[in-house]
């Protein structure tokens, strides 16, 4: 039985998620729904004021025609009794009888319905007549009873069985004076002529209120659909010219306003056409201007670096200020050759050219490595580099060349602004991905600054003299490293606190992404009153659709806000 009930309870629940989302996806199917309801409750509402008016109306009839027939029928009844004094003449019960015969229409087995009776509730010495011969004690209440005694007209409405059927009448009561009192003379009259005629006027009411609330639902839905459709047409020809079918266009029918809509839905999408086609092109020449400066630079390059080589090895022979500038000409080469190397590569992501060649490594070697790269540069500006490795190896199937520029890159930008603090290095891994994050103490990020960190050629502060000699194009490089990896490099940074980059990739390739072994912002984080939505620290990190996720959080991996910008 409880097996039963949740069957019913489920199917139920899946219906009214089915309706709902209709009701919420639908836009004719509320406007249908609103019309049905309102029309019904205002022709309900009319068709009940119109069949009370009729029931009213044919209950006034019978009543003043019952009056009618009350005051005349009193007028004789009241001429038939006058000459007798006593009500115990022993002509009187007959004088009664007889009249009650004629008032009901001379036939005391008349079957038109109409009850007539004759009382004397003050004199007991008087037997109840009636005309057909029934029982209308029950039909005649004490309090109308009371009411006619007391030389009063008075009526009231009850149901009973009289002659047939169970039947509802109408009753009238009224005083007839005598020369020894007063009997009460009634009428008994059916109402069920009344009662079908009324029958048949709701129904006739209910029926054109049902057709008529029918045809408003259909007109409804027509109207909906006339105007719907075009929506819905502009609907799915937005979604194909987003999806990339540039040419797509709207078929326009007529001079109204639907019309003029889809003349200037097309307008709009051939303009954006025009734009976007414009843009990619000069897209195209720009990474085509660059590939092809970058490599005809190569040569020339060549050549320079040769004669340079050959002035440097000699420059023991020279004098100490062409010493100097044999130096400075062999770091400036230096620094251009890894320009033109940074730009061949940025050519080859944006072209889509890139190719991840995975394969298992382990990178708590690749940690060390980049480490003793940078020893030199660390030891000059006076940052020294921790590690928080595991002690076992850490495999995942990744690019090692790619992740290695990918950890040099952070690593130097970290001892760069280190501030003469200690760069902190740790390696984490769960059953999904690896993470590594980079944390220097030093000046950190100001409020903005995080939106631009990934930036071509973008620099935190200008007049900052590179220490490792920099291209500006080292983090751009990383990012796409780390989406072409299907990973993560996010960053953190607050004013004074310095900074910290994550970079997550999956352990096995093509695997996706859902959360990271190491937290974005570090422990010894001081965040502001009520966190970052108060203007905390927030953090950078690969969204949907090759863009970058701006995320503010507390101490937590997991952001409280997200905004997407354009790599």
């Amino acid at each position: 039985m409880g097996e039963l009930w949740r069957g019913l309870l489920g199917r139920a629940a899946r219906l009214i998620a089915g309706v709902h989302q209709t009701w919420r996806r639908s836009l004719q199917v509320r406007v249908v729904t609103i019309t049905l309801v309102a029309s019904s409750l205002l022709v309900g509402g009319f068709a009940y004021l119109i069949a009370d008016k009729i029931t009213n109306i044919l209950l006034e009839n019978a009543k003043t025609d019952v009056r009618l027939r009350l005051n005349s029928g009193a007028d004789y009844a009241a001429k038939q009794v006058y000459l007798y004094g006593q009500p115990q003449e022993a002509q009187l019960q007959e004088t009664i009888e007889g009249t009650v015969n004629y008032l009901a229409g001379g036939d005391p087995q008349q079957t038109s319905g109409v009850v007539v009776a004759i009382t004397a509730a003050h004199h007991g010495e008087i037997q109840t007549r009636t005309a057909p011969d029934v029982d209308v004690q029950p039909l005649i209440s004490p309090e109308l009873r009371a009411a006619v005694a007391d030389g009063n007209v008075a009526s009231q409405i009850g149901t009973g069985r009289l002659t047939g059927d169970r039947t509802k009448y109408l009753v009238y009561g009224s005083p007839v004076p005598t020369r020894f009192g007063q009997i009460e003379l009634y009428y008994l009259v059916p109402l069920a002529r009344q009662d079908a005629t009324a029958a048949d006027a709701r129904a006739t009411v209910v029926a054109t209120g049902a057709a008529l609330v029918v045809l408003l639902g259909l007109l409804a839905a027509l109207v909906t659909r006339l105007v719907v459709n075009p929506v819905r047409v502009a609907a799915r020809t937005a979604q194909r010219l987003s999806a990339g079918l540039l040419d797509q266009r709207m078929v326009v029918n007529g001079e109204d306003d639907l019309a003029l809509l889809a003349a200037s839905f097309n307008q709009m999408a051939t303009n954006l056409q025009r734009q976007i086609m414009r843009l990619e092109e000069m897209s195209r020449l720009q990474r085509r201007f660059t590939s092809d400066v970058s490599h005809e630079l190569r040569t020339p390059l060549t050549t320079v670096r040769m004669a340079a080589d050959l002035i440097f090895a000699e420059r023991e022979e020279f004098d100490p200020a062409v010493a100097r500038s044999a130096e400075l000409l062999q770091a400036e080469l230096d620094r251009f050759e890894e320009l033109l190397t940074d730009l061949l590569e940025i050519s080859r992501f944006d072209a889509g050219f890139a190719m991840l060649d995975a394969e298992p490594t382990d990178l708590v070697p690749v940690v060390h490595r980049v480490v003793e790269r940078l020893a030199g540069l660390a030891e000059r500006v006076g940052v020294p580099i921790e590690l928080d490795l595991p002690d076992t190896e850490v495999i995942a199937e990744v690019d090692p060349r790619r992740v290695e520029r990918v950890l040099r890159n952070l690593v130097g930008n970290a001892v760069e602004h280190g501030e003469g603090r200690p760069v902190l290095i740790t390696l984490g891994m769960d059953e999904t991905a690896v993470a590594i994050t980079v944390r220097d103490h030093g000046v950190g990020l100001k409020p903005g600054e995080e939106k631009l960190v990934f930036n071509r050629f973008w620099r935190a502060d200008p007049s900052r003299a590179r220490q490792t000699g920099g291209t500006g194009l080292g983090l751009s490089i990383s990012v796409e490293d780390a989406r072409l990896h299907g990973g993560w490099l996010e960053a953190w940074g607050a004013p004074g606190q310095g900074a910290q980059f994550r970079l997550t990739l999956p352990v096995r390739a093509g695997d996706r992404l859902t959360t990271s072994p190491l937290r974005l912002v570090p422990d010894d984080a001081r965040l502001p009153f009520g966190g970052p939505r108060d203007g905390g620290p927030l953090a950078i990190g690969p969204g949907v659709g090759g863009t970058l996720a701006i995320m503010s959080g507390p101490a937590a991996d997991v952001p409280t806000s997200r905004t997407e910008v354009r790599s």
